[in-house]
């Protein structure tokens, strides 16, 4: 963690839509949240206003935080490799620039084991077929690292979200001792980042492009709106309920959805249990249960507090207006340290 002796810290997730925000105390063995603040992504005057008020930021004047990001041109691959070529210097550049169409001198990428995230070894005795590709642009990196230090906040600890993510609902299956496959669906406003995960690691992922920007001309047609601008301001404002038009909204989504999921369905033989959609405002929330609908699944309900206890998080009195729901969870997953979670059982 990053604490020092009864010291605070921080941590943030921004994504595409919305911000959130964590100041932590430690507290013996436990990490206590004393507040929770969710902004919009799209009002940075608002963030700075935070770091400026809150406390605990130390003479420095800067909040010093592991950060999750979500960049757009970020990569998060499961690949099945050929291992008479793990070895070979040019085999993953040409994975790179053939499978996943990027300039990989471009992008910091790493290669993990796609089941408990640890670094992908090609040279060890028993080397591992499947592996899990994780790499951010450049510039990307650059410009998150400027914006956060703009806003008052030093990153301490820079962190693909996605990666949080994916390894806390992974930790969450683990600790519910459930088989059922999660389709996890991170939208953004051009891509969706999906995946089909396990409690044995991450078994699917893809990259959709179609995200939120794609919802709005049809809101425009089916509304006879006069321009894409008109229904982009009222399909934000929650004002308006379209749920009923919902499954007009997310019939491209769906379409791309179902490949994969009959693939993954066809090669293993289960089916999805249940859908949990992140990095969508909370006026946006109904979206998920209009694709877990169309689906014919249920949204993932999180049995969040006996989660955070068993990774040592405690919320403090008043530390958030309402219970946190499925949409921290990335933040929590990014406060965690999962090789000290207490198993359920031995509670």
């Amino acid at each position: 963690m990053f604490f020092a002796t009864k010291s605070k810290g921080f941590c943030v997730e921004i994504g595409e839509h919305t911000t959130l925000l964590a100041r932590l105390a430690q507290a013996e063995a436990s990490v206590v949240v004393e507040e929770l603040k969710e902004l919009s992504s799209s009002d940075p005057a608002a963030l700075s206003e935070w770091v400026r008020t809150t406390e605990g930021k130390g003479a420095t004047g800067y909040a010093h935080a592991t950060c999750g990001v979500y960049p757009v041109k970020r990569l998060v691959r499961r690949q099945t490799l050929d291992l008479k070529r793990v070895k070979d210097p040019a085999y993953f550049n040409e994975i790179y620039t053939q499978q996943f169409r990027i300039e990989p001198d471009k992008y910091t990428i790493k290669a993990l084991n796609f089941n408990d995230g640890t670094d992908y070894d090609p040279a060890a005795k028993v080397a591992q077929k499947e592996v899990l590709f994780c790499g951010v642009a450049g510039d990307e990196v650059i410009a998150t690292q400027d914006k956060l230090l703009e806003h008052g906040i030093y990153p301490e600890r820079l962190e693909l979200g996605t990666l949080a993510t994916l390894g806390g609902m992974i930790n969450y299956l683990k600790f519910k001792e459930s088989r059922s496959p999660l389709l996890i669906l991170e939208m953004g406003d051009e891509v969706t980042q999906s995946f089909i995960i396990s409690a044995d690691g991450v078994d699917i992922s893809r990259p959709i492009q179609s995200g939120v920007a794609a919802m709005i001309p049809v809101v425009q047609k089916e509304l006879g709106l006069k321009d894409e601008e008109s229904a982009r301001k009222l399909f934000y404002s929650n004002t308006f309920d379209f749920t009923s038009m919902g499954g007009a909204l997310v019939k491209k989504l769906l379409k791309d959805l179902q490949s994969s999921i009959g693939f993954y369905e066809v090669q293993t033989g289960q089916s999805i249990g249940n859908v949990l959609c992140t990095q969508l405002p909370a006026n946006l929330g109904w979206l998920g249960n209009t694709i877990a609908g169309s689906l014919g699944v249920s949204q993932l309900k999180i049995d969040m507090m006996p989660w955070l206890e068993s990774l040592n998080i405690r919320l403090a009195d008043g530390a958030a207006p309402n219970p946190p729901d499925e949409r921290w969870v990335g933040l929590f997953s990014l406060i965690a340290s999962f090789e000290n979670a207490v198993p359920d059982k031995k509670k």
